[in-house]
């Protein structure tokens, strides 16, 4: 297949490119700043905007899978929530035109989505599960940051520009995607990593939160059965399907790296942290509790449903690629 990826430089298209130039593929990646890519990976140049001589790629692909977006990585100011917003929303409507302009359009366009667009968990009584069928999509929950309010509206309005693209012979997909758990250096599981090995990785004000997630390994393959699964359109929740409370999921990592410390931090130390890191605690506090419903009705069997074995095994990986970094330098 021929493959375009937009926003295929970061975490997670890191692993999704090289996964698809490894089986044959052939994988073309979008993004801002020209770079030297794998063997088997070309890259040309977009702005993520407008229109422009990268179009000519989607024009006979087979498949384009969108990843592009700003890093939520970051402290949820005004202005990154504004880019947050444009970079998905533009790069999205862009896409589309690229496809409605197609003499010969791709036969699937997967979107990236995002888990945070349901409600927080602790909204619904028993703190209920979302899928697709019946996840209460969020926005409205009261003693919520309204921050946390915006980046819903991120996510909603991250789909509908693809819902409402003019791409009739292409099947669109939006992918509701949980943390995506890699070993990579600057990824979500090295951040976590950090934190336990210090001893820092405690309950966050009190730990009850759920922490949805999907192993690296488990989003590739995802993703592969989803570019051939033709009968499969809309959102799809992209999760492992054993959630589980922030106090057991950090207590599972620290086992995993030896550490059997993990000291407690309520709110406001999670603020002072999350600052220090330049990220936020809405990463930490809202509870995402989000099942793969159409995912495995379409067949999909998980490598990693628990994080008891994917913690163990990214622990592997990682100290892996520590160990293969110090000996290349």
């Amino acid at each position: 297949m021929k493959i375009v990826i937009p926003g295929g430089t970061g975490q997670v298209g890191g692993a999704l490119r090289r996964a698809l130039a490894q089986r044959g593929d052939d994988v073309v990646v979008l993004s801002r700043r020209p770079e030297r890519l794998e063997e088997g990976v070309r890259h040309v140049v977009w702005d993520g905007r407008t229109l422009g001589a990268w179009a000519t790629e989607v024009d006979g692909a087979d498949a384009v899978v969108n990843l592009a977006g700003r890093s939520v990585s970051c402290r949820y100011t005004d202005a990154n929530l504004r880019q947050m917003m444009s970079s998905r929303v533009d790069s999205t409507r862009v896409v589309g035109e690229a496809i409605a302009g197609a003499a010969h359009p791709p036969r699937v366009w997967l979107q990236m989505s995002t888990a945070t667009i349901y409600a927080d968990a602790r909204s619904r009584p028993g703190d209920l599960a979302h899928d697709e069928s019946t996840g209460v999509v969020g926005g409205e929950e009261p003693d919520v940051p309204l921050y946390w309010e915006y980046s819903v509206r991120i996510a909603r309005r991250w789909e509908e520009e693809q819902a409402t693209a003019d791409t009739p012979a292409t099947r669109r997909v939006a992918l509701r995607t949980a943390m995506v758990m890699t070993p990579d250096r600057g990824g979500v599981f090295d951040y976590m990593s950090w934190m336990a090995r210090l001893g820092l990785g405690g309950p966050v004000d009190g730990g009850r939160q759920y922490v949805s997630w999907i192993h690296g390994e488990d989003f590739v393959r995802a993703v592969e059965l989803l570019l051939e699964a033709d009968d499969v359109e809309g959102p799809v929740n992209l999760a492992a399907p054993e959630p589980l409370q922030q106090r057991d999921f950090m207590r599972v990592l620290r086992r995993a790296w030896g550490q059997p410390v993990g000291l407690p931090a309520t709110r406001l130390m999670a603020e002072v942290g999350a600052f220090a890191l330049r990220t936020d605690t809405e990463l930490l506090l809202k509870s995402r509790r989000v099942l793969p419903g159409r995912l495995t009705d379409a067949g999909f069997s998980f490598r990693y449903p628990a994080w008891r074995t994917a913690a163990p095994d990214l622990v592997a990986r990682a100290r892996e690629t520590r160990r293969s970094g110090r000996r290349s330098a």
